[in-house]
């Protein structure tokens, strides 16, 4: 057969059941003359047998398909597409690269009932020999997940991975270092005396009288602030709990950003990078600030939260108040409605005293401390 634009088909015509058909045996040239004979001959034995080729042909690839979406990997793909419109397209392709390079070479092409939890702990174990001991969880997790949803359609009914308990081998815990009351004064000795960047050094001093994440601190806008009402307000897409957080300025606060804005008050971050603007600086800018300073090992900027915390707790500030300052989001819905409101005054008032008690730690703000 062929076709007006050149293309050339090999085609069979035959009448079954009292109607004329065509059954497709190739396209010409990738199938040859012989192969295309052949074809027809085994089409033309199901003819004399009383069988329809066109509809044996169907047939064979719906079974086909029904083998195929037994297959680990078929049920995978099926769960992500359930699954991923939720996810952002970044957490999409890692989560799809894990499969591809941890999990579909060792089971992808078998049937789910063939998997047992040894093949799976097989896969758990080669993830940790490489040191990655958080990435094999979330594989564990992963592999799990396609189970159920395969069980929720009907397709297994049993669980390898939920056989998993107890097998993953865990990283020695080790908190992230912080300085103690005690070092405070000699910490801002050693910072008055930094000679880096003076917007490194407005920063070191601004996460302090904040103790927000470091994350959070890196990617502040200066149209967040609002000075008139002395309050920073980040938006919930900025937080790691996903929830929007007001920070009041204390004094001390606000003369450091008067100090920065002297620096970055003409863009839209307040740490913006020197390569590209639009983006804040390395999230190890100030760690090897701290590093320079003397402290190696002895301080993270993160420290500098639980640092606050345990000297709000031993001055008598309400647990509540502190957690809900640290942005720790509280997961019963009516205490959490009362921390937005009855606590925004406890904040207001604990922050002033926070920047107070710094300054008389040995806190000094001058105009960039350049």
């Amino acid at each position: 057969m062929v076709h007006s634009n050149g293309s050339r088909y090999w085609r069979m015509a035959y009448r079954f059941g009292g109607k004329q058909k065509l059954f497709a045996l190739g396209i010409y040239p990738g199938v040859s003359l012989a192969s295309a004979r052949a074809a027809r001959d085994v089409a033309k034995r199901l003819l004399l047998q009383g069988e329809d080729p066109g509809a044996v042909r169907r047939q064979e690839k719906q079974a086909e398909k029904g083998q195929s979406e037994k297959h680990f990997r078929y049920m995978a793909l099926s769960w992500l597409e359930n699954y991923a419109a939720r996810w952002s397209t970044v957490h999409r392709v890692r989560v799809l690269a894990s499969f591809e390079s941890d999990i579909f070479p060792a089971f992808g092409n078998l049937n789910l009932e063939e998997i047992t939890p040894p093949m799976v702990l097989d896969v758990i174990r080669a993830v940790e020999a490489r040191g990655a001991l958080d990435v094999a969880s979330k594989i564990l997790q992963r592999i799990s997940a396609v189970f159920r949803y395969a069980i929720q359609t009907g397709r297994v009914f049993h669980n390898p991975a939920a056989d998993m308990r107890g097998v993953l081998k865990t990283r020695k815990v080790t908190h992230r270092h912080a300085l103690d009351r005690s070092d405070l004064s000699e910490f801002f000795t050693r910072l008055q005396d930094y000679s880096g960047e003076p917007v490194t050094k407005l920063a070191l001093l601004l996460v302090v009288l904040t103790f927000v994440r470091t994350g959070e601190l890196r990617g502040a806008r200066w149209d967040e602030f609002d000075f008139a009402s002395l309050e920073w307000r980040l938006p919930a897409s900025r937080m790691k709990m996903k929830a929007p957080h007001v920070v009041h300025l204390s004094r001390q606060a606000v003369a450091v950003l008067d100090a920065l804005r002297l620096h970055t008050g003409n863009q839209a971050l307040l740490f913006p990078s020197r390569l590209s603007p639009e983006r804040p600086f390395s999230e190890n800018t100030m760690l090897f600030a701290l590093y320079r300073m003397g402290y190696h090992g002895q301080a993270t900027t993160h420290g500098f939260r639980a640092l606050a915390s345990t000297i709000l707790n031993e001055s008598g500030f309400r647990p509540d108040v502190i957690e809900r300052q640290l942005a720790h989001v509280e997961r019963n819905k009516v205490r959490a409605a009362y921390h937005r409101s009855e606590y925004l005054e406890d904040r207001r008032r604990m922050m002033d005293w926070w920047g107070d008690y710094l300054e008389n730690a040995g806190m000094i703000i001058t105009a960039g401390a350049r």
